[in-house]
């Protein structure tokens, strides 16, 4: 079982099936969450949204709904934490990897980390959990937070 993202993601800041339909949307979606719970700034949203412009976020998983982890730099940022988002149909984020590869995306990760000992802790949590495929399939069929719950402990 993944360890530890559970702690670090806000329940309010995780969004289940997603009617998102571009990358944009889903990362305004997430960080429209995190301020409201007060983790960002309101600058936040569109510095991910620039960032993944130019330094793209999108893991190739040998699945059908790769993942994306972005975020941005910790000036925007009021205090660590992360949303999580699952949608009902991927979403386009370019590869990280290979800029040029676009990658179709089912679960988005938005880190809001403005601590570098947090930073190694929070993508060492996501990398867990998105290393298991028995936990991206929990997460993908996940209606309610009790469902999260029973995926990511």
């Amino acid at each position: 079982m993944p360890d530890g993202l559970m702690q670090l993601l806000d329940p309010e800041a995780i969004v289940l099936g997603s009617d998102a339909s571009t990358n944009e949307e889903i990362i305004r979606i997430l960080a429209g969450r995190l301020e409201r719970l007060g983790y960002v700034k309101s600058s936040y949203a569109d510095a991910v949204v620039r960032r993944e412009m130019s330094i793209p976020t999108g893991l190739p998983l040998e699945r059908p709904d790769n993942v994306a982890v972005p975020h941005t730099d910790p000036e925007h940022v009021l205090k660590p934490g992360i949303a999580m988002g699952t949608l009902k149909q991927p979403v386009i984020f370019a590869n990280m990897e290979d800029p040029d590869e676009m990658l179709p995306v089912g679960f988005v990760f938005l880190l809001a980390i403005n601590d570098k000992d947090k930073q190694i802790e929070a993508l060492q949590a996501v990398m867990a959990t998105i290393q298991n495929p028995q936990a991206l399939d929990g997460l993908r069929s996940a209606r309610t937070l009790e469902d999260v719950r029973a995926v990511l402990g």
